[in-house]
């Protein structure tokens, strides 16, 4: 079972590979970034407020936000103040759907607004929490290769090593920097094979 209580590097990295439901619509997590309590790039680093209040519930809530007035992102809610944005899946589950709210057929769970957009994701489900019958997350259960880089669209600690992927998977949000994952160590010291 998956446990969001953790470390929210940790938990990012724990969420590749899982099979992520929403409403009976999703696929595989491919891509992940993490927020921290104290990271000034993070909605939570100036403390609660009525947006960002689902990241100041209880681990495994589901945090939901507005970007640039037009996309709707999806995030894992992990200890107190944190949460994990998930940037991109693998569409496998409600393929018609997802298209039909995507208006198109490639490119349905590529990047964190797409995501939203195909999964049907809303402003009420700003709250929720995953494990109900709505928000279905499945633990992995095969070791996977982990590619680690920097996190992208922000200015604030960007250069922190905490964007998670699937290594090898098509449909990434964007590249990430050239690196040999059976070497490749994460900001920690861990290797990134999980």
């Amino acid at each position: 079972m998956l446990s969001f209580d953790q470390e929210i590097a940790t938990l990012a990295r724990a969420l590749i590979g899982t099979r992520l439901l929403v409403r009976g619509v999703g696929g595989t997590v491919l891509e992940t970034e993490a927020y921290g309590r104290n990271d000034p790039a993070s909605h939570s680093f100036r403390g609660p407020t009525t947006r960002n209040a689902a990241m100041f519930g209880p681990p495994g809530g589901v945090y939901v936000y507005l970007s640039y007035g037009c996309h709707l992102c999806l995030n894992v809610v992990g200890r107190e103040g944190e949460a994990v944005l998930i940037r991109a899946m693998r569409p496998e589950v409600g393929l018609v759907r997802m298209r039909e709210r995507r208006n198109r057929d490639g490119l349905l769970l590529t990047g964190p607004g797409r995501t939203g957009q195909a999964l049907g994701i809303s402003l009420a489900d700003n709250g929720k929490r995953f494990g109900d019958a709505e928000f279905v997350l499945e633990p992995c259960k095969d070791a996977v290769r982990l590619l680690v880089g920097p996190r992208i669209g922000i200015t604030r600690a960007a250069d922190l090593p905490w964007r998670f992927g699937l290594a090898g998977a098509p449909g990434l949000s964007r590249a990430f920097p050239v690196q040999d994952p059976t070497e490749q160590t994460d900001a920690t010291g861990d290797f990134i094979l999980r």
